[in-house]
This record gives structure tokens, C-alpha cells and sequence, in this order.
């Protein structure tokens, strides 16, 4: 595994110097160090190498502007192919590295290191994935569900059909199919989707596809004989394409399928064009941004000096933008952090976990920082890990994702119980208390 030192050029003077840049204690001791969880390998490689891509760059970026208020940052990449036992070993290989935050990119993973966080107090965002319940800032200490959960998602892209029909309540007696990959990120919207079941009165139809999902024949065999209104996608990866592809064979309306936002970028549709015309994504908020000032900033100060991490094209795509922006999080998280512990100081895990805990992103620093009709602001506390629960929609034409809704926004009335329910279960089984005022101050 390759270390990369980002101010190389300046820290390495010796090859002596060098060994001692490359050990945990000079990392912590003078530059901010950011473990990536990455997949350029494997069956999820498509999506998982621009979003990584995405990410290094904008550390690259953030160290040409100068650091965080003068913290270098170094990173280490380590290859987990979406495999929750390898996103383990990862873990436990860098967090002694003086490590910032994790960030898995697996809900897998994250389920895995929701346990082991709290002992070694390294926080982890998990931003539009993982427990939907670890919003609730007052038992999840350590997770931050930034910019939005699957429930998030699930309700948003509800609330858009509600609105194509005339209103929620159009629902009623309608048939609502979720084909889904089988494993923990699959499953997550399932509670939400089954309780907005009972209040609107829509049939849901829970469709399992076993990983990778290149094989979806029986999936759509049922699918076209249940006939549903509306099917839901939630896959990732070589899944995606190949439920288009079976849905333009079985002739089930593209435009009547919404995928959640890991089911919506270049790499789902590429392989289909123009057969999945009129199919519909939720979005993270941002979209596919090329002419965003931030994506200008990239090109003009990173890969116009040659060191893009992947090829120019791809920097400003869905999943490129989605690995730049969790990466903005986890840099504004330190930055936020040493206004309180000290500017120009790198920051210790518990530290950062304090700075994401007290984001304060309004739209005038967004703008600042190049994100300006990327993301709308994003404020976190103690008991709110998430920070905004904002969505839109953009649909498929063919040759382009475009944004096809205006904003939409979670119903809090619906999440706020359920998030509240499910954490106060996961804190009586593994036995966990409350924060209490003094502990949110901490």
C-alpha cells in the first residue's frame, strides 16, 4: 500500500527524512492525516474509483490553498472491494496513524465500525449511507449521517411521486415495488418505505437481489407479472445497469422507476444511453455540476498541474462531485474544530468529532468555498448528526443527468419518531446512555 504525502515536494528533503515522514508519530505530529476507505477494484470498481477520485482531489485542492489554515494534510488509501471484513482490517491498519475520520463508503462497514468508533474515539461521516438512525446525535456519539440518511432518501422520493399523482394521499391502493440489493445498505429504507405503507395505504413489494446483481431475470420475471405503479431502486455498482437493461427487455417504463442516489450517476446508465431515457434518481442534493466553481477550482489548480488523481472528464460527474463534497465535510469538520482547540494545530479524532458536530455551513461560506448551487447549508448539534435533509430529483435524457424537481425536503413528522425509536433500541441493547447536556458541551 502506497502512502501519499501530499506536500511531498516540501516534507521529504532526505530518503532519511522521508522514513520518518511515512510513521504514525510524524503524521500526528505535524500534518493532518486522512485515512480513504476506497473500491478501485472489484465488481463495485466503476462507482467507486470516481468517487474516490473525487475525494483525493479535493485534498490535493484544499493543500494548494494552503492546508487547513496551514495544516498540511497526507492521506493513505486502502482498498476494501466493498467487503465489510476488509473495510475492518483497513480500520485497524490506519487508525493508529493518527487518523482524522473515517469515512467507509459501505453501510456494511459502517455497521461494523459503529462498534469500534466510541473505543477510539475516531469519528465516522457517513454521508447518505449507514444507520439511518445514527442522526440521533445524543446516541451515536461518533456517526455523522451528513446531507442525509435512506430513509431521507426513500421519504423524498415519495413525496416526489405524491406530487405527480396530485398528493400524497393519490397513493392509496397503488403498488410500489423495491428491488434492492441484499445486504445492510439494501435493507435500510425498508422500515421507512413500511411505515409510509400503513399511513398513505400503498402495497409494497420487497424484491431482493443478491450481490453483485448481474443476474436480475427472476427479479423482473416477478416484476412484470405483479405490475407495480412504481419500482424503487436501490443498488449499487454492475446492479444498476443490469436492472435497466432487464427493465428495457421486460418493457417496464423507465420513467416510472426512481433510483436512491447511489443508483444515479454516469456509471449506471453509460451502458444503456438512451434505453434508460426517463429514468429518475434522487439526488444527494448535488448533481452532475461541470460548470460549479469549485469544479473550475479542481481543474485549474490541481489537474492544470498535473496532478489529477483520474482522467479531467470525469471531475464534475455525480459520483466525482459526491467524493469531493464528503470530502469538504471531513475538511470543514478540522477546520471548524480549531476554532475552538487552536488554529494551525492538527486536530485529534474527538476533536474533529466536536468541529462535525458543530458545523455551521451557511449558504455565504458554501459559496465561498465554490459550492454555490451545489449545497444548500448544513448545520449540525449534539442530537442532530445529519444537518439537512434536503433531496431533489434529476431524470436520465439520454445523454445527461438534468434535474427534474425542485427541492424536496424529508417529513420530520415521519423521521423524527422513527429515528428517536430505533436509536433508544440499538442504546438498550448494547447498553448505552443518553449524552447528557454536559457531554453534548464536551
Amino acid at each position: 500500500m502506497k502512502f501519499k504525502t501530499l506536500a511531498q515536494a516540501a516534507l521529504i528533503a532526505s530518503a532519511g527524512f522521508a522514513a520518518i515522514a511515512t510513521s504514525p508519530a510524524f503524521a500526528q505530529a505535524k500534518e493532518q492525516f486522512f485515512p480513504v476507505l476506497v473500491y478501485r477494484t472489484g465488481a463495485y470498481a466503476p462507482n467507486g474509483v470516481p468517487w474516490a477520485n473525487g475525494y483525493v482531489d479535493y485534498l490535493k485542492y484544499t493543500n494548494a490553498k494552503g492546508g487547513i489554515n496551514g495544516v498540511k494534510i497526507t492521506y493513505e488509501e486502502c482498498e476494501t472491494g466493498y467487503a465489510t471484513d476488509k473495510g475492518v482490517e483497513c480500520y485497524e491498519r490506519l487508525k493508529g496513524k493518527g487518523a482524522t475520520v473515517f469515512q467507509p463508503l459501505s453501510t456494511g462497514i459502517t455497521f461494523a465500525l459503529t462498534e469500534k468508533a466510541p473505543a477510539d474515539k475516531i469519528p465516522l461521516i457517513t454521508a447518505g449511507y449507514g444507520r439511518s438512525e445514527s442522526a440521533d446525535g445524543n446516541v451515536f456519539k461518533w456517526n455523522f449521517p451528513l446531507l442525509g440518511t435512506y430513509w431521507v432518501a426513500a421519504d423524498a422520493i415519495l413525496q416526489h411521486i405524491g406530487k405527480a399523482n396530485g398528493g400524497l394521499d393519490k397513493l392509496k391502493g397503488k403498488k410500489i415495488a423495491l428491488v434492492y440489493h441484499d445486504s445492510p445498505y439494501g435493507k435500510e429504507p425498508i422500515p421507512l418505505l413500511q411505515e409510509r405503507a400503513k399511513m398513505l395505504g400503498y402495497e409494497l413489494q420487497l424484491l431482493p437481489v443478491t450481490a453483485p446483481g448481474v443476474e436480475q431475470k427472476a427479479t423482473w420475471l416477478q416484476v412484470r407479472q405483479s405490475r407495480p405503479d412504481y419500482v424503487l431502486l436501490w443498488g449499487w455498482g454492475v446492479m444498476n445497469s443490469a436492472a435497466l437493461k432487464e427493465a428495457v427487455a421486460t418493457g417496464y417504463p423507465r420513467e416510472k422507476m426512481y433510483g436512491v442516489w447511489w443508483a444515479g450517476a454516469e456509471p449506471d446508465v453509460k451502458d444503456v444511453g438512451e434505453g434508460a431515457k426517463g429514468y429518475n434518481a434522487v439526488t444527494m442534493q448535488h448533481g452532475a455540476e461541470p460548470q460549479s466553481k469549485i469544479v473550475q477550482d479542481i481543474l485549474k489548480e490541481v489537474h492544470g498541474k498535473g496532478q489529477g488523481t483520474g482522467p479531467k472528464e470525469e471531475v464534475g460527474q455525480v459520483l466525482y462531485m459526491r467524493g469531493m463534497v464528503h470530502a469538504m465535510l471531513a475538511v470543514e469538520g478540522v477546520r471548524r474544530a480549531q476554532e475552538r482547540f487552536g488554529k494551525g494545530k492538527v486536530m485529534s479524532g474527538d476533536q474533529t468529532r466536536w468541529g462535525l458536530e458543530n458545523l455551521a455551513l451557511d449558504q455565504k461560506k458554501l459559496d465561498a468555498l465554490g459550492f454555490a448551487g451545489v449545497l444548500r447549508p448544513i448545520s449540525t448539534s449534539c442530537a442532530d448528526h445529519m444537518g439537512a435533509n434536503w433531496a431533489r430529483m434529476h431524470t436520465w435524457d439520454g445523454k445527461a443527468w438534468k434535474f427534474s424537481s425542485d427541492w424536496l425536503q424529508a417529513d420530520e413528522q415521519v423521521l423524527k419518531p422513527m429515528v428517536k425509536q430505533a436509536a433508544d433500541k440499538y442504546a438498550a441493547e448494547k447498553k448505552i446512555s443518553r449524552r447528557d447536556a454536559a457531554d453534548c458541551q464536551s
